[in-house]
């Protein structure tokens, strides 16, 4: 699984009941507190194994530093990332640095899946129920942050938020035989929606009022605190997306604004739904069903 399909990572069979999945990632810091930033930056690198249904075996860091930063900076940014790997149950095996006049910070993941168990965008068929496993609103509240306008509580929600691992929920996945998933990061919920759509060969349907938000994301919406990306989606994949009668531009927006760190966006059969349900409960995992795959093409958002 490579360059002719747009997936989460790249995927590579190396014996018949074992693939290994690749796949890296990186960002300027979204947040002051360079611990916070390391871990932000470590799960949303991880979170692409997670949305191939793997499991995280190994990674390195990327990082690039001002040559004058603070080594304790440093330190702490590496210690955030590091933290995350373990938890993930994986091994932090070195990396590369180089000087940079702006700080990025991510890591190059090395995953394993059984081929037979791979989650792909492409597999969403009509009747399964859309499931979302994080709130949407990440990425509008770090830029409210960036601006100096965020409540602090705010931001420790997203933070809180952008830092948990969607291992549990891939796991989950695999249980209950999810065919398709995908994890919402820059392209927002409509762009990577977009994509399981177009490979799928189906439509998608999202509820707006089934859609979960972090605290004070609307709010900011209503400001228009959007980040320059939500443009950029919303020019790219708007062609694409049908909006009920009634919602508004801020809030049509909000779902083109791109995600740190999002949660997974995964294709349910139906007849599995209940069972996914219960097994989250158990797991205290949290989920929302928030629409389902129809037949045709595009999305709607009603």
């Amino acid at each position: 699984m490579g360059l002719e399909k747009a997936d989460d990572a790249a995927v590579y069979r190396v014996r018949p009941d074992l693939a290994i999945i690749h796949t890296l990632d990186f960002f300027t810091p979204i947040v002051d507190d360079p611990y916070q930033y390391g871990a932000i930056a470590a799960a949303n690198a991880l979170s692409d194994v997670y949305a191939m249904g793997g499991e995280v075996l190994l990674a390195l860091n990327i990082c690039a530093f001002p040559a004058d930063m603070d080594p304790a900076i440093i330190s702490e940014i590496l210690r955030g990332g590091a933290e995350k790997v373990r938890e993930a149950g994986g091994v932090l095996a070195g990396g590369h640095t180089v000087d940079d006049k702006e700080p990025k910070y991510g890591l190059s993941v090395l995953g394993v899946v059984h081929p037979d168990q791979v989650l792909t965008k492409g597999g969403a068929r009509p009747g399964d129920a859309l499931v979302l496993t994080k709130p949407l609103g990440a990425g509008i509240v770090t830029t409210a942050f960036k601006g100096g306008v965020a409540d602090p509580e705010h931001v420790a929600a997203a933070v809180a938020s952008m830092t948990a691992l969607n291992r549990t929920t891939a796991r989950l996945a695999q249980r209950v035989g999810v065919r398709a998933a995908t994890d919402i990061t820059g392209f927002s919920l409509l762009g990577h929606g977009n994509e399981m759509a177009n490979l799928s060969g189906a439509g998608l349907r999202f509820r707006l009022d089934a859609l979960p938000f972090l605290p004070g994301a609307r709010e900011y919406a209503e400001q228009w605190l959007f980040p320059a990306g939500a443009n950029r989606n919303q020019e790219y994949f708007g062609c694409s997306v049908a909006f009920a009668e009634g919602i508004g531009d801020e809030l049509q927006l909000l779902l083109f604004t791109p995600e740190t760190s999002g949660g997974l966006l995964m294709a349910v059969p139906a007849d599995r739904l209940a069972e996914l349900r219960d097994l989250a409960t158990a797991e205290g995992q949290p989920l929302w069903v928030v629409g389902e795959v129809v037949e045709g093409y595009g999305i709607e958002v009603e």
